[in-house]
């Protein structure tokens, strides 16, 4: 009985220190990659005034209101208007940072978080596809079709991680928290400086 209890604590601990490490690596992500996309794709989906409201974290959102959020977006249905700006600044983002997004794939503790690497194959399927395109403005309708696909696949992971994200950094780091709140893509008016 003791022997069970024992190892129960221990795995308890484990975990615990796993999702340690697993947020330092979904903090990577954001603070290096994750938040530019997340405004490119408010520039491209045509009700982006409507998802501002949703998600314009503020410093006093409770539990109750990440997990709403949350469910919200998962359910979210994403449209996407093609504007060859925004995605030729995607792509050039997206080649810049593929060095640290295959630095942070090779993490052996993404197999223990299903989501994230959900994102990471998704944002990476984005990269290959913008990168092997050569001319953005004589691609067929199709192509932009599929394009679109693969933005809403991506833009609708990159949500629902960063809400968790956002919530493990509320209840856990309130000071980095506190910055991202203050950096929030969906707020216009966003700023790091504390007013």
């Amino acid at each position: 009985m003791v022997t069970l209890i024992i190892n129960r604590l221990l795995s308890v601990r484990e975990k615990k220190a796993l999702d340690k490490k697993l947020n330092i690596i979904i903090g990577v992500f954001y603070s290096e990659v994750g938040t530019q996309p997340l405004s490119f794709f408010c520039r491209l989906e045509p009700r982006a005034s409507e998802i501002r409201k949703e998600l314009w974290v503020k410093e006093n959102w409770s539990k109750g209101q990440f997990t709403k959020a949350g469910r919200l977006f998962k359910k979210y249905r994403y449209q996407v208007v093609i504007q060859l700006n925004v995605l030729e600044e995607l792509r050039s983002l997206l080649l810049e940072k593929r060095g640290l997004m295959l630095r942070l794939l090779e993490n052996p503790n993404l197999q223990e978080h299903d989501t994230f690497t959900d994102l990471m194959l998704a944002v990476f399927h984005l990269h290959d596809e913008l990168a092997s395109l050569a001319n953005l403005e004589k691609l067929p309708e199709k192509d932009l079709a599929h394009l679109a696909g693969d933005l809403k696949r991506a833009m609708g992971l990159v949500v629902s991680e960063w809400l968790m994200y956002l919530k493990h950094l509320k209840e856990n780091y309130p000071y980095l928290y506190s910055l991202e709140v203050r950096k929030n893509p969906f707020d216009p008016q966003a700023s790091p400086v504390v007013k």
